[in-house]
C-alpha cells in the first residue's frame, strides 16, 4: 500500500508541475529531454551507490534495445507535446486507448489471440474516448493526434520489450531504455524547437528567474524518473489483476487531481466519457489477465 500511495503522489505531483512548465514555456520536446537527462543522473547515483544492482549490458542486448528505446523517445516527447497542448485529464482519457493499439500489435508482431471477452472490454474504452473528446473544452487535432501516435509507439514498445525482460531486470532494462532514448530525444529537439529554444528559456528565466526555472526543471524530472521506478517496485509485489487496478486507480487520481488543479471546466458528457473509459480499461486489465491464467 505504501508503494501504491508514493506510485500515485509521484505521479500527481509530475503531472501537475509538467503542466505548469508548459503554461510559460510551451517547449515539450526540450522537456522531454529534461526529463530523460534527470533520469540518468538518479539512475547513475542508485548504480555508484548501490541501491539498485547494475547489470552490464552486453553489445547485442544494447542493440536489441535501440527499436524500444526509439518508440519509448517518440512516445514520451509526442505524449508531452499532448499535455502541452491539451487538458491533461483529456490526455490520459486518450491514453486509455493504448491497450487497443497493445491488442492489434500483438497480433500483427506475434500472432497472439485474446478471448473475445478481452476485445470486447475493448469497446467501452474507444466509445468512452469518443465521448469524452467530443465536448472537451480544451480539444485540439494536435493534442489529439499526438496522444494516440504515443499510444501507437507505447504499444509497441511494450511488445518488443517484452523479450528483452527475459535478459534483464525490468528496472534496468527501464534504465538503459532511458540512456538509449534520450540519445533519441535531442536531435528532436533541435528539429522542433532548436530555432526558438534560446528566446523561449531566455523568456522563461525572465518570468520566473534563473534558479528557480532550474530547479522546477530537476524537479519534473526527478518526479517523472521515480514515478516510473516506483511503479514498477510496486507492481512488482502485487498479482497481475492487482496490477491492472492500480493503473486504473492511477489514471483516475490524475484525471481528478489535474481537474482540481487547474480549474479545469468539463461537461457531464466529458466526464461520463473519461469515466467509461477508464473503467473499460480497468475491464480489459482483468480479463486479461484471468483468461491468461486459464
Amino acid at each position: 500500500m505504501c508503494y501504491f500511495a508514493l506510485w500515485y503522489w509521484i505521479n500527481i505531483q509530475f503531472n501537475i508541475i509538467n503542466k505548469q512548465i508548459y503554461n510559460y514555456f510551451p517547449f515539450p520536446w526540450f522537456v522531454s529531454a529534461v526529463h530523460l537527462a534527470v533520469g540518468l543522473l538518479i539512475m547513475t547515483f542508485f548504480w555508484t551507490t548501490k541501491i539498485v544492482k547494475y547489470e552490464k549490458p552486453d553489445a547485442d542486448f544494447l542493440k536489441a534495445c535501440t527499436l524500444p528505446a526509439f518508440l519509448h523517445a517518440f512516445g514520451h516527447c509526442l505524449t508531452n507535446v499532448s499535455f502541452a497542448a491539451v487538458a491533461v485529464s483529456l490526455t490520459h482519457t486518450i491514453k486509455t486507448l493504448e491497450p487497443v493499439f497493445t491488442s492489434i500489435g500483438s497480433f500483427l508482431v506475434n500472432g497472439q489471440v485474446y478471448a473475445w471477452p478481452v476485445y470486447f472490454a475493448l469497446l467501452p474504452i474507444i466509445g468512452g474516448v469518443a465521448l469524452a473528446s467530443a465536448t472537451e473544452l480544451s480539444f485540439s487535432w494536435l493534442g489529439f493526434s499526438t496522444a494516440m501516435a504515443s499510444n501507437v509507439a507505447f504499444s509497441a514498445r511494450a511488445i518488443f520489450s517484452k523479450k528483452l525482460m527475459q535478459r534483464m531486470s525490468p528496472l534496468n532494462l527501464y534504465n538503459f531504455l532511458t540512456i538509449i532514448s534520450l540519445l533519441f530525444c535531442i536531435p528532436f529537439v533541435f528539429l522542433f524547437e532548436g530555432s526558438t529554444l534560446a528566446a523561449g528559456i531566455a523568456k522563461a528565466v525572465e518570468l520566473k528567474g534563473q534558479k528557480e526555472f532550474i530547479l522546477v526543471l530537476l524537479k519534473v524530472g526527478a518526479f517523472y524518473h521515480l514515478y516510473n521506478q516506483v511503479a514498477y517496485q510496486a507492481l512488482g509485489k502485487v498479482e497481475p489483476v492487482t496490477h491492472a487496478v492500480g493503473n486504473v486507480g492511477k489514471r483516475i487520481f490524475v484525471i481528478g487531481f489535474t481537474i482540481l488543479a487547474f480549474g479545469n471546466k468539463i461537461s457531464m458528457q466529458t466526464a461520463i466519457g473519461s469515466g467509461i473509459a477508464v473503467l473499460g480499461a480497468g475491464a480489459y486489465g482483468f480479463l486479461k489477465n484471468k483468461y491468461a491464467a486459464e
